[in-house]
């Protein structure tokens, strides 16, 4: 199932995930994607460079499924919360694109 590493940005607590080249996006399109576990294991190395740096906190990887039409999305509610950006939620939440 392919991944992203997603964590949190130390500065604001935005969430992020980590997008190609090492750097951080707040976009779960842009982010780095990961189809085996091996390739995860190099996308968290990656991110913990970030840690030690103080640039961002909680790195794990996530879940995705990517549709047909290359739209990112993520598999547990948590986070298609978090993805959303938003922080409550409501009955339109399922209509709100990510």
């Amino acid at each position: 199932m392919p991944s992203v590493v997603t964590a949190n940005r130390l500065d604001d607590g935005i969430v992020v995930y980590l997008a190609p080249g090492g750097g951080w996006t707040e976009n779960l399109a842009d982010a780095d994607r990961a189809e085996g576990e091996d390739e995860v294991k190099a996308l968290e190395a990656a991110a913990e460079t970030a840690v030690r740096e103080r640039l961002v906190i909680s790195v794990y990887p996530m879940p995705v499924e990517i549709k047909d039409d290359g739209t990112v999305d993520p598999i547990s509610v948590r986070e298609r919360i978090r993805a959303s950006h938003r922080t409550t939620l409501t009955k339109d939440w399922y209509d709100v694109p990510l």
